[in-house]
């Protein structure tokens, strides 16, 4: 980085794609960092102000910060207090508590009420509940602090991916440990069966939301995944015993004819993956989402 690019920036004429980019490659990069430091402390009156702090910080950490610098005993819970507060809403809250009501409710369904149906429709609702996660962890209508963040240098899809893969963190584990524990039904696919859809549709949503935003776009997939599994079920209904009967082997059969065996997984997975390259390439709309 040069001497002219760290000046304008440090003076604020740099244009604001470029500063962007700019911050992003300090966070890994100490050399261009020192740079920019020395460009913008020589730029006055930012440099006498910033002067000031660093006073005020020495001056604090000298006086009550020398415990936490004897040590690595503080550091760990600084790290795991900032990833706690990059996965934010993905693991508080309303959602978390929604992920809980699901499994419980399945339990007592299949338990409590004996109703054969809970495992099936645990795996039907499963690949989408990580979707819903998303849609809720990200946004201006989901995180309080949302401008803060995305005008962060961690904003954005860093951000994003953060709170997504905690979102997925949660889910994985939880939903297969919870439909390991349910009944099954004959012809219902294994239990991790919905991983590799669950992560092709989480992706698909992530690359819809650089077009439409990620709340439309989580529900323009969930709608999708739902009816592809739910409407040959309820045409088959009728057939299986009529239509106050819930058809479970139908549900099963096409469960199974999503998520069962090497082709459809290969699918998912390939799904999956050029999803992945499609977010690679929409990254700078995500930036600002």
């Amino acid at each position: 980085m040069d001497a002219v690019t760290s000046a304008r920036y440090a003076d604020g004429t740099l244009s604001e794609p470029v500063a962007w980019s700019l911050e992003k490659h300090v966070e890994g990069c100490s050399r261009c960092a020192a740079t920019v430091s020395a460009a913008v402390r020589a730029t006055a009156p930012t440099g006498v102000v910033l002067d000031e702090v660093r006073d005020v910080l020495l001056a604090g950490v000298g006086s009550g910060g020398k415990a936490a610098a004897g040590g690595r005993s503080s550091v760990l819970p600084q790290r795991f207090a900032r990833v706690l507060w990059a996965a934010g809403p993905a693991l508080r809250g309303s959602w978390l508590v929604a992920l809980l009501v699901v499994c419980a409710g399945a339990f007592g369904l299949a338990f409590g009420a004996g109703f054969a149906g809970a495992r099936p429709l645990l795996l039907a609702l499963a690949p989408v509940l990580p979707v819903a996660g998303v849609a809720f962890s990200y946004g201006p209508y989901a995180d309080p602090m949302y401008e803060i963040c995305a005008a962060s240098p961690s904003g954005g899809l860093r951000l994003l991916l953060t709170r997504t893969a905690a979102v997925l963190g949660v889910c994985l584990p939880l939903l297969t440990a919870a439909g390991a524990f349910l009944p099954g039904a004959p012809g219902l696919p294994g239990v991790a069966a919905w991983l590799l859809p669950g992560l092709a549709l989480t992706l698909g949503a992530l690359v819809l939301g650089s077009y439409v935003g990620c709340r439309t776009a989580a529900g323009v997939v969930a709608a999708g995944w739902v009816s592809a599994v739910s409407l040959p079920v309820i045409a088959a209904q009728p057939g299986e015993g009529g239509a106050g009967r819930f058809p479970v082997a139908a549900l099963a059969e096409q469960l199974a004819r999503y998520l069962s065996g090497g082709a459809a997984q290969g699918a998912w997975a390939a799904a999956a993956a050029l999803c992945a390259g499609l977010l690679l390439l929409r990254r700078n709309r995500l930036e600002n989402l």
